[in-house]
């Protein structure tokens, strides 16, 4: 064993101890120690981007090569509108990256579990085992095993702008979500909105029918998708499931969404929470540093969704939504596995998660959560008070398009709660 890759094996129990003390046992040092076992080797890694925001994925690659001269690595990023087809295309001719960026579970087309059954990704030492995020074990493999590292925890809720709703004269968040819908009258009054959102990209639709679906549907049932496997449930026969898409309509009817929401994309959604004109919108938790980097002036934190029955009951979704895999067919084998384990280290996740705005996949114990744009998420991540992305377990990714389009023709008026849910079933029994 090399000493680089010492920590493999020690993973499990270095996480239970400090930091120093565990490289002290293991006998591993700073990365910089293990520079010999990385000398004269090369390897690619294929990754998604879609701004001109710092990608973390770059940063850390850019960050091994110094710390490795005499390793070489071959950026490949593809926009992230096409990357699901350019990475199974590329997989089917055998002609991918060594190491890819995937997600956990079955939800697209760069998932994990298809990928895996399709014969595409390599299993992971206990390093990436790891660094799973509690409850979310099935997500990254079959049978035990692991087939990506998770880099960092996204929390996907609300991200707001805190110093705008100042401003609007919106001295505390709505703590519940009838106090929601009476602000929104408030502030539609005075040409503003409590939320922003891309009518026209599905991803952002679908987004809010999850998040008005984690109150109403996750908290509640955590093993609702389990069962609707199963055939025990569906979509439209579950009351929650209804209750959340007749939410988005009671939205819209209070003046929620800014004018015009249904003809929006995702650049009006910047716009209006960078002006003020709106207060919040469903995007992930990273989003607040993006939006912080185009406002240096504004205050953006991540929040929950105000359930129905206040504090008590809010409840948000958080997971590692993207992990570096293992190509199967890799000639580079070592040279991959090497990055893997000095990515799994804890001052890699910590530096991954800063540069994407994230929480760290590890020492979530001794986060500064006072300091940090998820102060009011602190108790729900502590509390286990989350659950994975539900769309993370759907059966293929048309169930989400369903949704997204769903709340998109909600939006419009051209389709009911019932025909979304509807088509969404239809669509998980392909």
């Amino acid at each position: 064993m090399t000493q680089q890759r010492c920590s493999a094996g020690f993973r499990l129990a270095a996480l239970a101890i400090p930091t120093v003390a565990a490289l002290a046992l293991t006998g591993c040092g700073g990365s910089s120690s293990s520079a010999s076992d990385a000398e004269n080797q090369e390897f690619s890694l294929t990754f998604a981007t879609s701004n001109t925001v710092e990608s973390p994925y770059e940063a850390l690659a850019k960050q091994y090569m110094q710390e490795f001269p005499d390793v070489k690595i071959t950026l490949n990023p593809q926009p992230n509108d096409s990357y699901d087809q350019v990475v199974r295309t590329q997989l089917q001719a055998g002609n991918a990256s060594d190491v890819l960026v995937t997600s956990p579970g079955s939800a697209s087309g760069r998932s994990i579990l298809p990928l895996v059954e399709a014969g595409f990704l390599e299993p992971l030492s206990e390093s990436a085992a790891a660094l799973v995020p509690e409850g979310s074990e099935a997500l990254f493999g079959p049978d035990g095993k692991v087939y990506g590292l998770a880099p960092e925890i996204t929390v996907v809720g609300l991200v707001a702008n805190d110093t705008a709703s100042a401003a609007a004269g919106v001295g505390t968040f709505p703590e519940d979500f009838a106090g929601v819908l009476e602000q929104c009258g408030a502030l539609a009054a005075d040409n503003k909105s409590m939320f922003a959102v891309a009518g026209t990209a599905a991803p952002n639709t679908g987004l809010l029918g999850m998040q008005l679906a984690a109150t109403r549907v996750y908290s509640k049932d955590p093993d609702w998708n389990d069962k609707r496997a199963a055939g025990e449930v569906t979509f439209a026969g579950t009351e929650g499931w209804q209750q959340a898409l007749e939410a988005v309509v009671d939205l819209k009817d209070a003046g929620c969404f800014q004018k015009g929401a249904e003809g929006a994309g995702f650049d009006v959604v910047t716009k209006a929470l960078v002006s003020g004109n709106s207060l919040a919108a469903f995007i992930p938790g990273p989003s607040n540093k993006q939006l912080k980097t185009t406002a240096d002036d504004q205050d953006f934190e991540v929040r929950g969704l105000p359930s129905e029955g206040g504090a008590e009951d809010d409840f948000i979704y958080a997971s590692a939504n993207y992990a570096y895999s293992i190509n199967a067919a890799s000639k580079n084998k070592e040279a991959a596995e090497t990055f893997l384990e000095w990515l799994a280290k804890p001052e890699q996740t910590k530096a991954f998660a800063e540069i994407d705005g994230a929480l760290p996949v590890t020492g979530l114990e001794d986060y500064d959560f006072a300091n940090s744009a998820y102060k009011n998420v602190a108790d729900l991540i502590m509390d286990k008070k989350y659950t994975p992305l539900p769309n993370s377990k759907w059966s293929n990714a048309a169930v989400y398009d369903e949704l997204g389009t769903g709340v998109q023709g909600l939006l419009t008026g051209q389709k009911t709660p019932a025909q979304v849910l509807e088509a969404m079933d239809a669509a998980w029994d392909q």
